[in-house]
């Protein structure tokens, strides 16, 4: 008996991306709007890409069908 395939989730697959290197990546939240109140430091850090925890993104692997 076939069993089916795995779907991957859509929404997770446009929030993340995955290096050839197999590490996630992915942006920062509170980025869109209401930037005025936000200190010009804490912008600057939010503005960088971040890498998932090595649980993590063994997590977001399996749920993009890569392990």
């Amino acid at each position: 008996m076939k069993s089916t395939k795995r779907r991957s989730k859509r929404s997770l697959t446009r929030r993340v991306k995955v290096t050839a290197t197999g590490k996630v990546i992915r942006r920062t939240q509170n980025m869109r709007h209401r930037r005025a109140h936000k200190s010009k430091a804490q912008i600057r850090r939010m503005k960088e890409t971040k890498f998932l925890t090595l649980g993590t993104a063994r997590r977001i692997k399996k749920i993009l069908g890569l392990i």
